[in-house]
């Protein structure tokens, strides 16, 4: 007696619904690559270093050498170097970790072909995006509190007490987080190696230092290079810094006169989108000779 067995049609069906519906969401993948990613960010040591040590050291250069005298900025009573120089070094970190870590790793991550065995797995392009800006917004909030914490046990940095400061501290960080996060992926396809990264994304990053107020007091850089600043993002996130950190009347040292809080929420936020527009259309997978 024979027995017909029927043929099972493997990925059609019940049995692939039943695949399709038992894969992640992309928020779950999100999470899963942001874990991933911090893990990857933690044992690369040296760039861990960099990252967080540079702000904090750079601080506390310009505290021990202009405030050594007791000299302040500004008229009397004046504000202590340590906590002028504290807004830039906030912001410096913010691009350290946003815009120059991403477009420099994805560079290498794309040179030696990670990225293009991700292209071949099931994971959503935008799982990997969002892990990496997770990723970013983590070690940024690391950052800060390590910078802050430091400026204000080490050097006698006041911090602010009202809430309204922190609020305005929590959206510039968010936003110039996210917009450096963008801005790295898109800039990431410039360069044409991961060896070439370096090269191409750290003077960029150090002349943004320089134009916009992070090693000198803002107002007594020449007038050519506040307005030639003032089409970067790293101004407005250092000018939404010192509002936070600065006493009132400190606003008074600003060119305009003001802290100008809609004008940084609106740079900002155009760097956010433009990077987003910029990333979707130019984003490479593969190195250049790689088809």
């Amino acid at each position: 007696m024979s027995t017909t067995i029927a043929p099972v049609e493997v990925g059609t069906g019940s049995l692939a619904g039943s695949a399709r519906r038992a894969l992640p969401s992309t928020p779950a993948l999100a999470l899963a690559r942001t874990r991933i990613e911090l893990r990857q960010f933690f044992r690369e040591r040296m760039a861990v270093i960099f990252i967080f040590a540079y702000p904090i050291l750079m601080l506390a250069i310009f505290a021990t050498v202009f405030g050594q005298d007791g000299t302040t900025v500004g008229p009397e009573p004046g504000i202590p170097f340590a906590q002028y120089f504290l807004p830039g070094m906030v912001a410096t970190g913010i691009l350290l970790s946003s815009f120059q870590n991403l477009a420099m790793g994805i560079a290498v991550e794309r040179d030696e072909g990670g990225l293009k065995r991700l292209r071949g797995t099931p994971m959503p392009a935008s799982a990997y995006f969002l892990g990496k800006v997770g990723s970013v917004l983590v070690t940024s909030l690391i950052q800060m509190v390590l910078l802050i914490g430091i400026a204000a046990l080490a050097f006698g940095v006041d911090l602010p007490t009202e809430a309204s400061r922190w609020v305005t501290f929590a959206w510039v960080f968010v936003l110039g987080t996210a917009a450096g996060a963008v801005c790295g992926v898109a800039f990431s396809s410039v360069p044409r190696s991961g060896r070439s990264a370096s090269a191409i994304v750290t003077p960029i990053v150090l002349v943004l230092q320089f134009i916009s107020g992070v090693f000198f007091q803002f107002d007594q850089l020449p007038s050519w290079m506040q307005t030639l600043s003032g089409l970067f993002p790293l101004r407005w996130m250092a000018q939404g810094m010192r509002s936070v950190f600065l006493p009132d009347w400190a606003m008074q040292l600003e060119p305009s006169g003001a802290w100008q809080h809609g004008t940084t929420a609106a740079v900002l936020g155009a760097y956010l989108v433009i990077g987003l527009v910029v990333g979707v259309r130019t984003f490479r997978w593969r190195r250049r000779d790689d088809g």
